[in-house]
C-alpha cells in the first residue's frame, strides 16, 4: 500500500514539458477572472459595466460621442448604448473575421495600441470588451453604420454566428449597443446590480468628460414601501413637502401642467429610476458638487487648463471652512487613488505659488517659516485631471501615474495661471493665505499635543491608557481590541473576554466629531488620545501601520440610534486620520443580537427581525414565548455578551471596506453626515431611509 501511495505521489508531482499549459482564446479570463477585473464579488460585477462604458467614453474623448445610455434590465442584464462611430464591421485581414468579432473574442485586441484609432483612452488597454464577453452568460452587440444595422451574439465568450445585417437605419445614425448578462457561475456572490454604485461612478465620468450626457435607467420593478409603517409615513410626508417646495418655485402654464401630470403618471406606472448626468462645466461642477455640504471660503471655483509636452491638464479647486483635504486625481478619466506625478506637480505648484505670494504681500514675516503644503491644502477640495497619450502606471491596478512629463506639465500650468489669478484677485488670495497661516499655528500646537499620544518604551515611562484592559498575547496577528460604548458595557466585556487575545477599551460618551475640529483639538481629546495610544500606530504624518498592536479593531456599540451615531463618529475619525487601517481590513463592526427568545428554559438569539420570525415559526407562537429586545450592551451579562458577540466561534463581524473607485463619494458622505449643513443631510436621510432595518421608533 505504501508503495502505491509513493508511486501516485510521483505521478502527481511530475513536472515536464507537457505540464506547461496554454490557455487559448478567452479561457484565461474565465480561469482567472480576478486578474482582469479585480474580483468576482459585487465590485467585479459592476466593473464589467465600467469596461463597456469606458469604451464609449473613449469615443466621447475623441469627439465622436455625446450621449451614453446605461440600462439595468429586469433580468439584471445591462445595456450600454452610445452614439459614437460604432465598432468597425469590416473584415480584419490579420484575423480573417469581422473587426467587431475581433474586439469581443480576442484578448488584447482594440484600437488603443498606437494604431491611431484613439489619441487618448481610458479603457483597460483595449481588452475590456473581450473580458466582459468572456465573463458573461451571453452578450449581444448591435452596430449602426452607413444606414445598416449589424448584430452578433456570443455565449460564454464563444461566437454563436457570424456578424449579420438585421435591418436598416438613418444614414446619419451611428453607434454601438451592447447588452450582456453576467455569468452566475463566475459571479457566485451576486449578479444583482446596485443602482447607487453605478450612479456614483457614472456621475464621476460625466464630471470628467465635459459636455457628455450619461443616462442611467433601472427598469426593475421596485417596491418603494418600507416594512416599518412609521418610516413609510415619514417618507411620504418628506416627498410631499419636497414636491410642494418644487411646485412653488416653478411657473406652470396649463399645457405644462398637463405634460407634467402625464410624465408623473408614466413614471408611476413604469416604476423605473432614471438619472441623467450632464455637466457643461466639467470638473468645476465636480468641485461644487463635492463642496455642497461645506461652506466655501470664496464664491468661484478656480479653474486652470492648458497643454504642455503633449499632456492636457485640467485643474479645479476651491477652499472651504473644513479642516480636511479632499484632492482627487485622474488620468484619461481613470481614478488614481495613490496619486502619482500629476498630483506631485499640483502640490509643488500651489505650495510654491502661495508661499511666494504670502511673502510678497507681507502676509508672512521674514522671520516666520514657510507655509507647508498641508497648511495650504487644509479645507481644499480639488480635482486634477490629465489626458496623456501613453500613460505609464505603477503596477497593474493603475493606482499611481509614473510619467515624469505629467509632473512638469501640471506644475508649470498651475504655477503660471495661479500666479496671475492671485495678483488679479487679492481678496481671495488673502483669504486663502490667512486660513493657511491659522492652519500652520494649529499644526504647531498639534505637534506638541501629539507628543503625548506617541507610544514610548517602558524606559520613557509612557504607559497605555488606564482604562484599557490589554491582552497578554503580544503578537498583533492574534490580538484584537474592542472599542466599547460606555463603562457598563465595558465592565461586562472585560469579564467576558478571552484575556490572552482580546483587549477592551471603554469610551465614555461620544467622541469628538473630527469633521468639525482642527488637529490641536483632536489631539487634546481624551477619548481619541486613548485610542491613538492603544493602537500604537500614531496618526497623520506619524502613522506607521507596522506598529499596529491589534490586527482587529472592533467597534462594539448599542443597537440603537445613539450606538449608530457613536459608530459613525469612530469611523469618521478612522477614515480621516487612519484610512490605511480600513483599507487593509483591520476595522470591524460587532453585531450584537437584537432579540433574546426564551421558551421552556431554552434560549435563542436573533440578529434581525427576519431571524426572529424564522425562530418563532420553528418553535411556535404562544404565550410561553419570552422575547426581550436588547437596546444596549449593558442589558447583557458577561456570559451572554461572550456567547453572542465576542466568541470568535459564534460571533458575527462586519468588516469595513473602502472602495477606492468611489472615494470622492465616500468623502462626501462623511461630510454630509457629520458636517454643519442640514439640507444635504436631510436629503441623504430621505434617499436612504427605505434601507433602514430593525429600527425602533
Amino acid at each position: 500500500m505504501s508503495e502505491e501511495v509513493l508511486n501516485n505521489t510521483a505521478v502527481e508531482n511530475e513536472y515536464g514539458a507537457d505540464q506547461i499549459q496554454i490557455l487559448e482564446g478567452l479561457e484565461a479570463v474565465r480561469k482567472r477572472p480576478g486578474m482582469y477585473i479585480g474580483s468576482t464579488s459585487s465590485r467585479g460585477l459592476h466593473h464589467l459595466v465600467y469596461e463597456i462604458v469606458d469604451n464609449a467614453v473613449d469615443e466621447a474623448l475623441a469627439g465622436y460621442c455625446d450621449t451614453i445610455e446605461v440600462t439595468i434590465n429586469p433580468d439584471n442584464s445591462i445595456t450600454v448604448i452610445d452614439n459614437g462611430r460604432g465598432i468597425p464591421v469590416g473584415i480584419n485581414h490579420k484575423a480573417g473575421i469581422a473587426a467587431v468579432e475581433v474586439v469581443f473574442t480576442i484578448l488584447h485586441a482594440g484600437g488603443k495600441f498606437g494604431g491611431g484609432g484613439y489619441k487618448v483612452s481610458g479603457g483597460l488597454h483595449g481588452v475590456g470588451a473581450s473580458v466582459v464577453n468572456a465573463l458573461s452568460d451571453w452578450l449581444e452587440v448591435e452596430i449602426c453604420q452607413e444606414g445598416k444595422v449589424y448584430k452578433q451574439r456570443y455565449e460564454k465568450g464563444h461566437t454563436c454566428y457570424p456578424l449579420k445585417q438585421i435591418g436598416t437605419c438613418d444614414i446619419e445614425k451611428t453607434g454601438t449597443k451592447v447588452t450582456f448578462k453576467p455569468d452566475a457561475t463566475i459571479f457566485q456572490e451576486t449578479t444583482v446590480y446596485d443602482f447607487d454604485i453605478l450612479k456614483t461612478r457614472l456621475r464621476e465620468m460625466a464630471f470628467l468628460t465635459k459636455g457628455l450626457r450619461i443616462i442611467l435607467r433601472d427598469t426593475r420593478v421596485e417596491d418603494d414601501t418600507h416594512e416599518n409603517a412609521q418610516i413609510q409615513t415619514l417618507l411620504e410626508r418628506a416627498y410631499e413637502d419636497r414636491e410642494n417646495e418644487d411646485s412653488e418655485n416653478i411657473e406652470v402654464f396649463p399645457d405644462d401642467e398637463k405634460e407634467r401630470e402625464e410624465e408623473k403618471e408614466e413614471l408611476k406606472n413604469k416604476k423605473e429610476r432614471v438619472m441623467e448626468f450632464y455637466y457643461e462645466g466639467g470638473i468645476k461642477e465636480f468641485v461644487t458638487y463635492l463642496n455642497r455640504s461645506k461652506e466655501a471660503l470664496y464664491e468661484n471655483v478656480l479653474y486652470f487648463e492648458g497643454t504642455k509636452n503633449n499632456v492636457y491638464v485640467e485643474v479645479a479647486f476651491q477652499h472651504n471652512d473644513s479642516y480636511t483635504e479632499s484632492v482627487y486625481s485622474f488620468v484619461n478619466n481613470i481614478n488614481t487613488p495613490e496619486g502619482g506625478t500629476h498630483l506631485q506637480g499640483f502640490r509643488n505648484a500651489i505650495t510654491k505659488t502661495f508661499n511666494d505670494y504670502a511673502r510678497n504681500a507681507k502676509l508672512l514675516k521674514d522671520s516666520e517659516a514657510n507655509l507647508s503644503g498641508e497648511d495650504i491644502r487644509e479645507g481644499l477640495t480639488a480635482i486634477i485631471s490629465v489626458k496623456i497619450e501613453e500613460p505609464q502606471f505603477e503596477g497593474q491596478t493603475k493606482q499611481k501615474l509614473g510619467n515624469s512629463e505629467a509632473r512638469t506639465a501640471v506644475d508649470n500650468i498651475v504655477s503660471e495661471q495661479l500666479t496671475y489669478y492671485l495678483e488679479q484677485n487679492p481678496n481671495i488670495a488673502k483669504t486663502i493665505c490667512e486660513k493657511s497661516i491659522l492652519a500652520q499655528r494649529a499644526r504647531e500646537a498639534a505637534r506638541k499635543a501629539r507628543e503625548l499620544t506617541r507610544r514610548k518604551t517602558a524606559l520613557e515611562g509612557m504607559s497605555l491608557p488606564g482604562k484599557l484592559a490589554d491582552c497578554s498575547d503580544k503578537d498583533p496577528k492574534n490580538c484584537e481590541i474592542y472599542i466599547v460604548e460606555g463603562d457598563s458595557a465595558g465592565g461586562s466585556a472585560k469579564t467576558a473576554r478571552a484575556r490572552a487575545t482580546q483587549a477592551i477599551l471603554p469610551l465614555r460618551g461620544k467622541i469628538l466629531n473630527v469633521e468639525k475640529a482642527r488637529l490641536d483639538k483632536i489631539y487634546a481629546n481624551a477619548e481619541i488620545k486613548a485610542m491613538i495610544t492603544a493602537f500604537g500606530t500614531g496618526i497623520h504624518e506619524d502613522f506607521d501601520i507596522t506598529k499596529l498592536r491589534y490586527h482587529k479593531i472592533i467597534i462594539m456599540t448599542d443597537a440603537d440610534v445613539d450606538g449608530a451615531h457613536i459608530s459613525t463618529l469612530l469611523l469618521t475619525f478612522l477614515y480621516r486620520f487612519m484610512p490605511e487601517l480600513i483599507k487593509q481590513g483591520h476595522v470591524y463592526l460587532a453585531q450584537p443580537p437584537l432579540y433574546k427568545l426564551e421558551k421552556n428554559k431554552k434560549v435563542w438569539y436573533a440578529y434581525s427581525d427576519e431571524e426572529l420570525n424564522k425562530i418563532l415559526e420553528e418553535v411556535g407562537r404562544d404565550q410561553n414565548n419570552k422575547i426581550q429586545r436588547y437596546k444596549g450592551l449593558g442589558e447583557m451579562d458577561a456570559e451572554q455578551l461572550w456567547e453572542t458577540t465576542m466568541d470568535p466561534e459564534r460571533r458575527i463581524l462586519l468588516r469595513v471596506n473602502i472602495d477606492e473607485e468611489t472615494e470622492s463619494e465616500i468623502d462626501l458622505t462623511f461630510t454630509t453626515l457629520m458636517g454643519d449643513k442640514v439640507e444635504p443631510r436631510r436629503e441623504f436621510i430621505e434617499e436612504n431611509a427605505k434601507f433602514v432595518k430593525n429600527l425602533d421608533i
